[in-house]
């Protein structure tokens, strides 16, 4: 055992040995970071570019939350699993997941769009900045106005105090158009989850009626009920018809 210690210990410097020289001929880069001052603006424009895509990657969360499906689907899968009365199962990592990858799979039209007219022709240098933004902004626009009611819309626009109304679609600023989105995202998922609710407090009622006419008043009807949602649900094939409904609903 010793022996193996020492030949290791021999190889590791043998191998700094032959390592040394080539890091002289070729040194690593250093990085430094600090404050400089420069008489020339332009040298300020990539920090501030920098300092705009860490504004952005940080906000990338909420982006993918309030401007996707992701809301939707999330809030119906809460309410399935609070129908079903599974408490944690499915857990909240696995539910986060499968909306997530959802989302993915329904915004994989807005996600190419984006791409092919605006991530692309800005890594190519054909666009500016501020046009790469304005082209990325129109799919996501699109897709959140054909998910917007009217009446949503139309309740932020008149909270728009001493602002000019928006002679048309296009015209209505995302400040405006985010939070419509997100109440009739909202809305819909509530929808959903009533209709979800509805068979499973079926069951309830019918197993809480059996139990109290045979006098099994201390058996807590929750517990005889939950194997028979679970059979409904499965039977019914339910998580197709669920995530069917959810994806056919965009």
């Amino acid at each position: 055992m010793k022996k193996s210690y020492i030949i290791v210990i021999i190889l590791a410097l043998v191998a700094l040995t032959h390592i040394q020289p080539v890091m002289a001929q070729n040194p690593l880069p250093n990085l430094t970071i600090g404050v400089q001052q420069s008489s020339n603006p332009d040298d300020l424009v990539p920090t501030l570019q920098i300092l705009l895509l860490l504004t952005v990657l940080s906000l990338a969360p909420s982006i993918i939350i309030m401007m996707t499906s992701f809301t939707r689907i999330i809030v119906v899968f809460h309410f399935l699993r609070q129908s079903l009365n599974t408490q944690t199962v499915p857990s909240n990592q696995i539910l986060v997941g499968m909306a997530l990858f959802i989302t993915f799979f329904v915004m994989r039209p807005v996600i190419d769009e984006i791409n092919d007219s605006a991530l692309q022709p800005y890594l190519d240098k054909q666009i500016t900045q501020s046009e790469a933004l304005d082209k990325a902004a129109k799919p996501l626009r699109a897709f959140m106005l054909k998910q917007t009611r009217e009446q949503d819309l139309m309740l932020f626009v008149d909270l728009r105090n001493n602002q000019e109304r928006p002679k048309t679609v296009d015209d209505i600023p995302l400040t405006t158009l985010i939070p419509a989105f997100i109440i009739s995202e909202l809305k819909t998922a509530f929808q959903i989850g009533f209709l979800l609710y509805l068979p499973m407090l079926l069951i309830d009622l019918v197993v809480g009626s059996v139990l109290l006419s045979m006098g099994m008043m201390m058996l807590p009807p929750v517990m005889i009920a939950m194997p028979f949602k679970l059979l409904l649900f499965v039977l019914v094939d339910g998580w197709y018809l669920v995530v069917e409904s959810l994806v056919k609903g965009f």
